[in-house]
């Protein structure tokens, strides 16, 4: 066989090398991680719950998910193991940095008092001078007549609840 026919068969293998040796170093990380894990650190579970751990044994680990609520979690259901300052924040809404710009809930602090009031309103569309008049003209077109009706719902010849199926 000449180089160039195998040459895709090399590529191939390669790249199914490289992907399972990533694969293998992800799961050493995870693995090294999983064991690191000590009393008093903040974890996300696979399920996305956030806990702190009070026990850990060879395959499982006790976690606080509320102040005296304790559960049992197998140590592959850890997802991540978080430093003290991002479970704080996650968890407790502890901002390190409170010192921004606390942005309003509401736009009246986007609005200046002393603008035109014509400026503030928001048209919806209807004119302050159309009034029951045009209401009295709406109500004196007649309707289409039912036969155009039936002819619009006939034009694909089914009715409701048919199906295509023969």
């Amino acid at each position: 066989m000449s180089p160039v026919t195998l040459l895709p068969f090399i590529v191939l293998i390669g790249a199914m090398f490289l992907m399972t040796r990533s694969a293998k170093k992800k799961q050493q990380a995870a693995a090294q991680m999983r064991s690191d894990m000590q009393p008093g650190t903040g974890v996300r579970t696979i399920g996305g719950m956030y806990a702190t751990v009070k026990e850990v044994h060879e395959d499982m680990v006790v976690l606080e998910v509320a102040p005296g609520v304790h559960a049992v979690y197998a140590k592959n259901a850890i997802g991540a193991v978080l430093d003290d300052d991002e479970y704080n924040r996650i968890v407790h809404g502890d901002d390190l940095t409170s010192d921004d710009t606390v942005v309003p809930d509401d736009a009246s602090s986007l609005i200046d008092g002393d603008a035109d009031e014509s400026v503030a309103k928001i048209d919806l569309g209807k004119r302050p001078e159309a009034d029951d008049t045009d209401v009295a003209e709406a109500d004196k077109e007649e309707p289409a007549p039912a036969d155009a009706v039936k002819a619009a719902d006939a034009k694909d010849g089914k009715a409701d609840g048919e199906a295509d199926a023969k």
